[in-house]
């Protein structure tokens, strides 16, 4: 899938803490969530669709990604 992310405007987690070693999330057109490491902006992107990302948001809360 080809996104245009120039116009992206990408966000850390209130959490991070001003940390440099983040990623960086963007809503974009379409309900497309955009996600980048913030120490290569310029570097690849991932997108996921509403359903992928509703996904993992749902299996984070729910504590799908702990460690054992």
């Amino acid at each position: 899938m080809n996104v245009d992310l120039s116009g992206a405007k990408w966000f850390k987690s209130s959490r991070s803490a001003g940390g440099k070693d983040c990623v960086e999330v963007a809503h974009l057109d379409g309900g497309l969530v955009g996600v980048r490491d913030s120490k290569n902006p310029t570097g690849p992107a991932l997108v996921f669709t509403p359903g992928e990302w509703d996904a993992f948001t749902g299996g984070v809360v729910d504590g799908e990604f702990d460690r054992p």
